[in-house]
């Protein structure tokens, strides 16, 4: 039963932190600050940005004093639940540890990047005509597409 849950969380895990890592890596080797590189014109750029707030910018502006502890804490707070529901929830399927794995890996690779930058690095840039989604990175992909389907699951499970 453990290993129905341990092991695809340790795969997914594991692979967002390798993969947000490496993107990140590539991103600040390639790409100057502040620049663009069209790859699909008129959908999608990468760019090189840094974020110094929460997701879409959220705090981005906030004073340093309390916000660097907020997005300190934030990551861990999440850590505890979701090695909680790993561990404590009794109905975990592989899918669902994957799930979690994902969030967790995403949240540690933007806790990486806060510890080494103070800042979090974002290159995915989609837009339409003149709305553009604010630039995100794998690690964001990964915690959003985990958190998507945990509440799917739990909305199912009632």
């Amino acid at each position: 039963m453990i290993s129905k849950r341990i092991i695809p969380f340790g795969l997914s895990f594991g692979g967002v932190v390798v993969l947000d890592i490496l993107s990140k890596q590539a991103i600040l080797q390639q790409l100057p600050l502040h620049q663009v590189r069209p790859v699909i014109p008129g959908f999608f750029n990468l760019v090189h940005i840094r974020n110094r707030g929460m997701a879409f910018g959220i705090f981005s502006s906030a004073s340093a004093s309390w916000k660097d502890l907020v997005l300190l804490l934030f990551p861990l707070i999440a850590v505890a639940g979701i090695f909680w529901i790993l561990f404590r929830y009794p109905k975990v399927t592989s899918g669902m540890a994957l799930a979690l794995g994902a969030v967790l890996g995403g949240a540690l690779g933007n806790l990486l990047d806060r510890l080494r930058f103070q800042e979090v690095v974002d290159f995915l840039d989609f837009y339409w005509r003149g709305f553009h989604w604010p630039a995100f990175n794998a690690a964001d992909s990964a915690i959003t597409i985990g958190v998507g389907f945990l509440v799917y699951y739990f909305w199912r499970e009632g």
